[in-house]
Parts: structure tokens; sequence; C-alpha cells
């Protein structure tokens, strides 16, 4: 008797090479476990000798890596230092391309709220002369022939005398006179000449006149030359061990002190926060993964799976990170987020090939265990690693350097995650495998009974007797969590009404998260790159508090020969300068041009400035007269470019930032006199200009190559497209409800939200090839499966990753504290969609199955089964006979529970019934069922008694898979004695 099935067939044709691929891969794993157990553990620790390289490959200079690489302002910087170099000797802060080198301090009253008083003037004027006191020695420290560096010796000088802070020369550094002297803000009376103030004093209440009424801040800087950078670091850096020893006797001001080099060094100081944080991370992440696996069956136990699951992560973060430092790659702070992902990635990929292993045969070989776990895993564990990967490639292409390193450093660590998970983990689940073969403790590693014997405790049971499983199907018995969501949590989701929720929660869900990404705020606060308890962040918000009325000083240069003396051309020049001053954040009556203090100076002289050589022969003697020398390049008897100065008011957040930034390049694009600004802020606030378009750009590069990858494995079109839609939906979530976190749009959230893209595709494309593979015939009953099967892993799995980087979360730093933020709205709304959103839509969409609905009068009946040459068994025989049935998981089991179950993996039902001989002997038949099992092809041998009785049931060999002209089946052959 010869029975085929024919089963609809999915297109395999790049899922099923992956899979037997595997499959065969994971075969030779098993047979040769320790090869693959030890090859890992010593490339591991050739590539850790990459990290004596570590020190030399840091590279966190702020500018260098948050910035983008080809920004218009260095562009810009680059023009006004060729144009405009910076004269030692005649000093100006307003002129300056760099942000300079300074020591500076805030000076706070504290009662009453009014700094200028006499009592708070002698105590920030006896810092004063503290600061400039500080001595340092030149390199190799006190001795005969080192140079002592002192302020005065290293102060940028203007006239031959150090730069001094305007308020104290107002009142000739005489505390005494504070109160006496008539202050006007912003610019005060100071001998003949005006001085502006409103960089010192902060917090000013003015009265009639502009007169300065009371004050609550006083701010002072002490700039050094530029010439001889280590100098100026060597005292600065005495400046910060020295100056806070004298604040603790201060009575009437609290200080907050800062330099040009603080927001460095603190930066670079972060990295030491890192190292406990990811020991506490691996601690909690084996803490979890053991317990996640424990087992109360002294055999089954998975602990030291877990323990080397979470160790194959930290295998592959030491090989890639080791790799990346040998050949070079710069390694910047943003690198040290990247562990705490990697870790839980490894961690993810380890529940899944545990959840796999245990849906296979206790009583196959362990390397065919491991064979049938690849071959079920290979899919999910590819898809996940493949857009991870590739979501930290796109990232490659941001215009930010500390991305870039970042990106590179992670998705080379996840590719040696995925193989080192198919290798050492996979070469320990054998050695485990053969452990639970012969029934040995997890712990001894000794034999212990399958069953408890007869007067023993329950302790005893629990402690000395395992290798328990479920024998109707072989299978090792499923853990409580899946029953949970076979039996209790799938339902409940397949009822109409409970869809009717989640339809509503997923309104809502997206309603809060489109009102989110329309409050988004973009760019990065560089106090953020500083420990929160750094000094340098309170000056920040001291001075942010009481000094944010006046921003910075702009340059606005006119780029290339200009005829100034045309009065045409000047015209046009005059009407885009009133242009920058009719902008909202212009202070119209401060601005400095060299243009207009000339032509005064024309009137004044009687000179025809609209004449070229007056003009030109003229310019030397007003430069070197009024100061204006560094404000053009007046070379050759040729003006090469010029420069004016126009003052910023009230930008006190990122998004006036934006803005400022903004307006004054629209403004001077829109000049024709060729003009750009510039500040040295402006290389910071650059970020502005790309982080919003390089964002949407990476995100809509790595969507589209996620579908592609979606499409070619998860053999569903249709379900590819709910897994894009979902991407779509994790990070519109994401973006919104990380606005409402308050965390800003910067280099740090953006290159999260791509990775974001990777990890939403790891919850939904599990549980979406699941349900596609499922055989059942409804999509409810398709989810409720693909529930059972990996609902606990993918919550595993989540769980796992944000325990990864919960300890970020006590961080106190910026970088870690959001990458913990966006990593737990990523993992939280993700799972959300794995097991909840995602199960619900797909059942409305049944096209997603890939499985055929065979209706009962398509089912083949005995007769039609049966070939010509073998006669139709009667009525009666057929009633006297005794149904055997061939399980989904193609187990053969016997009414009397006395077969010996043999489990492979395949899903096709088929019955048949025992015939009798007409003697009421026992026959031999041959009946050949064709299936598609596994590719390969079993040999059942089964004695059936003349009451129909099994007597025994054995499997035979296994050979290859059989190929049938186009059509690729294996044989499952059936002999039956009756």
């Amino acid at each position: 008797m010869e029975i085929m099935f024919k089963r609809p067939r999915r297109n395999h044709c790049v899922e099923k090479p992956i899979s037997v691929g595997f499959q065969r891969f994971g075969r030779f794993v098993g047979r040769k476990p320790w090869w693959f157990l030890l090859l890992p553990l010593l490339s591991s620790l050739a590539l850790a000798g990459g990290f004596c390289f570590l020190e030399e490959r840091e590279a966190n200079d702020i500018e260098e890596q948050f910035t983008p690489v080809d920004g218009a302002a260095k562009l810009e910087r680059r023009f006004v230092r060729e144009n405009f170099p910076q004269d030692d000797s005649r000093f100006s802060s307003q002129r300056l391309y760099t942000d300079g080198v300074y020591a500076s301090f805030i000076a706070v009253s504290r009662s009453p709220a009014n700094v200028l008083t006499r009592a708070a003037f002698e105590e920030i004027i006896l810092l004063d002369r503290r600061v400039k006191e500080i001595e340092v020695y030149g390199a190799g420290g006190r001795g005969r022939g080192r140079e002592r560096l002192s302020f005065g010796s290293l102060c940028a000088a203007r006239h031959g005398e150090c730069v001094s802070n305007a308020i104290l020369d107002v009142i000739n550094h005489d505390g005494g006179r504070i109160e006496e002297t008539r202050l006007t803000f912003p610019f005060s009376i100071f001998g003949l000449n005006s001085v502006f103030l409103g960089h010192s004093v902060g917090g000013v209440v003015v009265r009639n006149a502009s007169v300065l009424s009371s004050a609550r801040a006083i701010r002072l800087f002490y700039f050094l030359k530029e010439e001889d950078e280590s100098k100026a670091a060597a005292w600065l850096a005495e400046f910060l061990r020295v100056f806070p020893s004298n604040l603790s006797r201060l009575d009437f001001i609290e200080v907050t002190h800062a330099t040009s080099l603080s927001r460095q060094v603190e930066f670079e100081a972060n990295s030491k926060d890192v190292i406990p944080l990811f020991s506490i991370t691996y601690v909690i992440s084996i803490s979890f993964s053991v317990v996640s696996c424990l087992r109360f069956d002294c055999v089954r136990n998975k602990v030291w799976v877990a323990a080397f699951g979470v160790m194959s992560a930290g295998l592959a973060v030491l090989s890639s990170f080791g790799m990346m430092l040998y050949i070079g790659v710069p390694f910047v702070m943003t690198v040290a987020n990247s562990p705490f992902l990697i870790l839980g990635i490894g961690v993810d990929d380890m529940f899944i090939l545990i959840s796999c292993w245990q849906q296979t045969n206790v009583h196959d070989k362990v390397e065919d265990r491991l064979a049938d776990t690849y071959k079920e895993a290979a899919i999910s564990i590819t898809i996940t690693t493949l857009t991870d990967v590739l979501a930290f490639y796109i990232g490659l292409m941001t215009p930010f350097r500390s991305v870039r390193s970042f990106c590179l450093y992670s998705s080379t660590s996840i590719l040696f995650c995925y193989f080192y998970s198919i290798t050492f983990f996979g070469a320990f689940m054998v050695l485990n495998g053969r452990r639970e073969k012969s029934n040995r403790h997890w712990l001894t590693c000794k034999e212990v009974p399958e069953d408890c014997p007869p007067g023993l405790s329950k302790g005893f049971s629990l402690c000395c007797v395992g290798g328990a499983y479920d024998h109707h199907n072989g299978k090792e018995e499923s853990q409580p969590m899946n029953q949970f969501f076979k039996k209790y949590y799938g339902p409940f989701l397949i009822q109409p009404w409970a869809k009717v929720f989640v339809i509503l929660l997923y309104a809502m869900y997206l309603t809060t998260s489109i009102y989110g990404c329309f409050q988004i705020k973009e760019g990065i606060d560089l106090r953020n790159l500083a420990a929160d308890d750094s000094y340098v962040v309170r000056y920040y918000n001291d001075e942010k508090e009481f000094f944010s009325e006046y921003g910075p000083n702009i340059m606005v240069v006119v780029k290339g020969e200009f005829p100034y003396w045309d009065k045409k051309n000047r015209s046009d020049l005059d009407s885009c300068i009133a242009d920058f001053k009719n902008l909202s954040f212009i202070k119209e009556s401060m601005f400095t041009s060299w243009l207009e203090t000339y032509e005064i100076y024309g009137l004044f002289m009687n000179l025809n400035l609209n004449d070229e050589r007056v003009f030109k022969d003229h310019l030397s003697v007003f430069l070197n007269r009024l100061d204006f020398k560094q404000d053009l390049n007046f070379t050759n008897n040729t003006i090469y470019a010029s420069r004016f100065f126009i003052q910023t008011v009230n930008i006190t957040t990122a998004v006036d930032e934006m803005n400022m930034l903004n307006k004054l390049r629209s403004t001077a694009e829109k000049c024709p006199v060729p003009l750009l600004v510039y500040h040295p802020t402006f290389i910071y606030h650059d970020q502005y200009a790309v982080i919003v378009s390089n964002t949407i750009q990476n995100i809509a590069v790595t969507t589209a190559v996620m579908l592609f990858i979606s499409l070619l494995l998860i053999p569903s079109p249709l379900c590819s497209l709910w897994v894009t839609f979902s991407i779509a939906s994790i990070i519109v979530g994401v973006t919104g409800f990380m606005a409402l976190w308050d965390v800003n749009l910067d280099t740090i959230s953006m290159i999260i939200l791509v990775v974001c893209i990777g990890f939403s595709v790891d919850f939904t494309a599990h549980i979406s090839y699941a349900f596609v593979s499922s055989k059942k015939p409804s999509a409810n009953e398709k989810a409720v499966e693909a529930l059972f099967t990996l609902g606990y892993p993918i919550v595993q799995g989540a769980v796992s990753t944000i325990l990864g980087v919960v300890v970020l979360s006590a961080s106190k730093n910026y970088i870690f504290r959001t990458l913990f933020k966006i990593m737990f709205l990523v993992i939280f709304f993700g799972l959300f969609h794995g097991i909840t959103f995602i199960p619900v839509f797909l059942t409305f969409f049944d096209a997603c199955s890939s499985s055929s609905k065979v209706s009962s009068k398509e089912k083949p009946t005995f007769d039609e089964q049966t070939t010509s040459n073998k006669p139709t068994p009667s009525k009666q025989e057929l009633q006297g006979s005794q149904e055997k049935q061939i399980y989904d998981n193609h187990t053969f089991l016997a009414d009397d529970n006395q077969c010996k179950t043999q489990q492979g993996s395949a899903i096709q039902t088929l019955a048949f019934r025992a015939e009798q001989t007409q003697t009421g002997q026992g026959g031999v038949t041959d009946s050949i069922a064709v299936f598609s099992i596994d590719n390969k092809t079993y040999d059942v041998q089964m004695c059936v008694a003349d009451d129909g009785s099994v007597n025994n049931c054995q499997k035979h060999n296994l050979d290859e898979e059989m190929y049938d002209g186009q059509r690729s089946t294996t044989s499952l052959k059936i002999k039956m004695n009756m």
C-alpha cells in the first residue's frame, strides 16, 4: 500500500538552503565539539592582545568626534584663520576664531541677592589675586633650570599688558568703590572709553537710563596665549588643582569655575564610570540567564549552558574590540556603550537556541539534536544578525566620527557574537547534551535514576532523580512560561473583545507617539558631555542662568575682493547689514564696523572715500590708529577680506541656537555681496544642519534594507510587509516618547534610533516567521502556536537586553543614560509589538499563512490511498482494526503507551488500520508514506499482534535526502506485521 500526501510548498529558494546548511553544520559541530569550543577561546585570547593599543587608539576630542566631518563652520573657520590671523600683541576675545585658552570663575551672591556690594567684591578681588599668583613649573617639575610659568608670563596681552576684566578696571580693583560707582548696562564709561559689561555682569536689574540697580553674578576671564599649548595646559591644570581650595573661606559669594580644557578633560574622565557598570551588568546578565534556564530536574538543568551563553557574548566583545584596535580603528567614548548592547544580543540568541534544542527528541543522537536545533534556529538568528549588522553599517554613512566608530565596533561585535553562538556555544550545548544523554547530574556529572526509587523523599527526587521528558512526543518537558503563552495568554489574545482592546491600545500608542515627534528637540548640549556632578556642569548652569541675555558676537565676513569705495556696491553691503540688524535676535545698536568708522573718519579728515586711490592710501593709517587692523586682510594694496561684528541676544536654548544659525546663513546667502557668518560655537551648532536629514536618510535606507532581508528570508511577502510596518511603528514610538522623556535628537540618540530598527526586527521577525511556519489550519491557532514557540524566548531576550543596559540609568554621564532611555523604549515597544500587536494584526490577514487548509472533502480516504493490487478490507475488518496515529511531530505511539517514541520534526498526519489475515495470524504488509521530513528517510518497523496491540516499535537507519523528479521529498517507510 502506498500513500502520498502532497503539501503546498513555500518559496524555499533562500530559506531552505540556509536551514539545510545549518543542519549539516550543526551535525558537524556535534561530532567535533572540542574543536569548536577551543578554537573561539584561542582566537579570543589572540585578538585580546589588541587591547595593548587601547590608549594609543583613544580619540575623544569633542570637536573631532561630535561635530560633522565636513561641517560648514569648519570651512568658514579656515577662511577666517587664513585671512585674519590672531595677533597676540593685540588680543581681542571678540576676534578669536577658536574658543580661546582661558580660566574663568563665576561669583554668585548668597544673600542679599546683589553681588554689587563691598563685601562681595572684596572676596571677588581676593580670588582674582589668588588666580594671578598661580605658578607652575615646566616639564620636569621644580628644580634648577626649570622654567617657572606664572600667569604674567603666559597671559594674553594687549598693548604690552595682560588683558584684564573690565568690571574690575572700572572700580580700579578696589572693592570699596563698587557701591559708589555709577554703573550702566550693558555699556559703562571707563575713562574716555565705554566698556561692554554684558558678558561680565549677569542677573541684572536696571533702573532708568540703564543704571545698574543690582546684579546676581560676576564672571571673570583669564585668557592665555595660544602660542605654546603645553605651557598653557600646565597652568590651567594647576588652576584646577589650586583654585577650589580658596572657595571654602567665602562668606558672601558662591563660586563655580572652569577652563577652556575642562569640558574635554571631564569628557575623557567618563571612561572611569563605565568599567564598574559593565562588571555589574555582566553579573546581572549571568544571574538572569541562569535563573531563566534553571530547571527542577538535575539532568535537564541548563545552568552551565546559560553561563557559557553569556561567556560567548563576552568573548565576542573581547575578540571584536581587540581586532578593531589591532587594525587602528579609533576608540571613542561612545564605543563604551557597545558591550552593553552586545551582551543583550548574545543572550537573546542563546535563548532562541536553547528553545529550539528543547523541541528536539531526547532519544536522538546528540549531533542530530544540534542539527535539528540549528535548522530551526537558523533563519531567526540569521535575520536578527543581518538586520542588526546592516543597521550599524548603514550608520557609517553619518558625518560624525563618534557614530562611525560606535557602528564599526558594534557591527563587528555582533558578527563575532553570531559566529561564537553557532560554534563555541553550540559546542558546549553538545557537551551538555552528552551529559543529558547519559542521564548525569548537572553538578556532579554522576549518573542518576530517571524514576524515584520507592520509599524515598521528594527532596531526594528533586536532587538526585532526573532526565524527565514528555513521553507523548519525546521532547523535554515544556516550561511553565511556555504553557502560560499556550493556555492563557494566546487564547486570551485571540478573543474578539481582546483584539478590539489591542487595536484601541495601539491607536492610543500611535497618537501619543506622533504628538511626541512634534516635540522633539535637536542638538547635544555640550555640558552633557561631562558627568552630572562635575564642577564644569555647575559653571555652565550658572552661565546659562545669569549670562544668556547676550549671546555670541558674530563675525560677518566679506569674502574676496570687494570695491568698498564704490557707492553702489557699498549701498548693497549696507542693505545686507541692515537685514542682519533686523533679525529678532540681533541687538541693532551693538554693531562693530571698520567701514562705518572709516566713513566717519573720512568725513572728519575731509577725505573722498569714493575714490579708490584715496580710500586705500589712508586705510593703513586709519587701521593702526583705531585698532581695526585685525578686521581686514589688506595685503599689497588689495583688500582680500574684511569683517564686521553683530551682537546676538537671548540665545538660551538649542532651538534658539538652531534658528540663529539658520537665519544668519540664509541672510548671508541672499545678499548680493559674497558673505559668510562665523563664530567658534558654530562648529558645534553645525550638527543642527545635518542631524534631522541624516537621521531620516539612515532610517529610510535601513528600513528598505530590512524589508529586502525580510522578503528574502520570510517566505511570505505580506508578512514581510508587516515586519516593515512594525519597524516604522516602533521608530515613531521611540522618537515620540524619547522627546517626552527629555531626550534630544543628537549624535548619541541618532545612532541608537538607527540601531532601533535592527532591534525592532528581532522581535517581529521571530513571531512572523513562527506564524508563517505554522501548519495550524486557522490564523488564530497559528498566532497561539507562534506565541507558544517563541513568546517566552522573546520575553527572555527583551528582559536580558534591558538588564544589559539598566545599570546605565544610574550613570552620571548623559551619553550612557541616553543609551539606557532609548534602548528601554526600543525593547519595551518592540516586545509589545512582538507579543501583542503583531500576533493580533496577523490574525486579520491569514494570507500570511503558507500552509494549506485541507477540507474534509479533500482529505484522502483509506480506499483512495490503497493501490489497485491490494484488496479492499471488509467493513467488519475495518471496524475490528485499531487506529494508530502519526502525530504532528511524526511520533509513533501505541495505544497502551508501551511503544518507545521516536521523534522528528515534520508536520503531517497519517491514519492507518491494522489488517487481519483470514487465518487470524499476523501478516506483513508494506505501506510507504511519502513525506518531507527533515530531509531524511525513516525506516520504521511496527509489529502488531492479532489482538491489535503493539509488541515492539523500533526505528532503523537514517538516510540522506531523496529526490523524486523535480520534487524533493523523503520517504517514511513503515512495515507492519499483521
